[in-house]
């Protein structure tokens, strides 16, 4: 279905001289989680379109939308994504990263159900991310959720934890694991875990 190339892509060189045996255990373990990653991502190469079910938790609003399609997004669908994900508190939009979309796109295709994710923070305006980060050291003061690079979601249907490996197995960010909240964050910074 979907002639497009891959997005999300793995580029790591790995230097055998001089290598610690903790660097090479990393880099076969990285391999293996790639080799499990299920046949549902690796089908998203036969794709025609990219879509995204969200349920805005603080706001009550709901999308169900086609952003990308033939090969290009769609304007009209990431505006409105856009304002799915504005600042709650204060109303302020700000541009949501595409890729922050397709690695979504990528996760719930991967898990298999139809269900919505739940937004608990899209993005944060600075002033909203300063008064957060003053009330919590779980904020972090330059946050990405100020730049429409980060989101805080969980999945119905899906235990948290198997909602962070996949994300984990997918090597394309950062990703935050809150089970006291039930969510786990995504980015699109460096590829992190915590």
């Amino acid at each position: 279905m979907f002639n497009q190339r891959t997005d999300i892509s793995v580029s790591k060189k790995l230097t055998v001289h001089g290598t610690t045996r903790r660097r090479l255990l990393r880099a076969g373990l990285g391999a293996c989680a790639l080799l499990a990653i299920p046949a549902a991502y690796a089908s998203r190469a036969q794709l025609n379109e990219k879509h995204l079910s969200l349920l805005n938790l603080h706001t009550g609003e709901r999308i169900k939308t086609v952003y990308w399609e033939q090969g290009a997004y769609i304007p009209e669908a990431l505006q409105a994504i856009q304002k799915v994900l504005r600042d709650h508190r204060s109303g302020e939009q700000h541009p949501i990263d595409p890729q922050l979309l397709d690695v979504m796109q990528l996760l719930h295709h991967g898990m298999r159900v139809s269900k919505e994710f739940q937004v608990i923070s899209g993005y944060r305006s600075p002033a909203t991310n300063a008064t957060l980060a003053a009330k919590s050291q779980g904020v972090a003061k330059k946050s990405l959720h100020m730049q429409g690079r980060a989101i805080d979601i969980r999945l119905p249907g899906v235990p948290l934890s198997t909602l962070r490996k996949a994300a984990i197995s997918l090597n394309a960010g950062g990703v935050g694991y809150y089970p006291a909240s039930n969510f786990i964050h995504l980015d699109t910074g460096h590829v992190r875990y915590w």
